[in-house]
């Protein structure tokens, strides 16, 4: 899995040409599993900062948690002028609660989505989100956790 990631973050950082200009921050929802309150920040012309806070409620447990993923973002205009895709690598930790009993999950993310710049200041995506678990109720027995695809909605500022 270490190969896995460290082979994308390698062929994401040779991708230098055809980058999309990142501009400014939006603020929005990240809805999936598990849904988050998303906030993304411009690093670079074409890198930026994905910061979520996660809540999920199950009738088993609940989970809180805060991510970070650094993106690489390019231009896809070919298809429509307001077209971008990214990908990126992060991490996260969370606290979950079952029976009692608290966990303190740590994940290692990968990111790879597309999204769509409206000419108002909306921009929607989809993206699909890896993680491999390193502490807290799976690692050791199964630390793949792949959550899906996700639909985010977000609101340039």
């Amino acid at each position: 899995m270490k190969k896995m990631f460290f082979a994308l973050a390698l062929v994401v950082s040779s991708f230098g040409i055809a980058n999309a200009q990142v501009d400014g921050k939006t603020l929005g929802l990240r809805l999936g599993y598990p849904t988050e309150l998303s906030f993304q920040t411009g690093l670079t012309k074409s890198t930026r900062l994905e910061l979520g806070l996660g809540l999920r409620d199950y009738s088993y447990g609940t989970s809180f948690s805060l991510s970070g993923v650094h993106q690489w973002v390019w231009d896809l205009s070919s298809l429509a002028d307001g077209f971008n895709w990214y990908a990126g690598v992060g991490g996260q930790l969370g606290v979950y609660s079952n029976n009692n009993k608290s966990y303190f999950p740590l994940a290692l993310l990968g990111q790879i989505g597309i999204e769509y710049n409206f000419k108002i200041p909306l921009t929607l995506s989809l993206d699909y989100r890896p993680a491999f678990q390193l502490t807290g109720v799976y690692a050791g027995e199964n630390a793949f956790v792949g959550d899906g695809i996700c639909l985010g909605v977000r609101y340039r500022l």
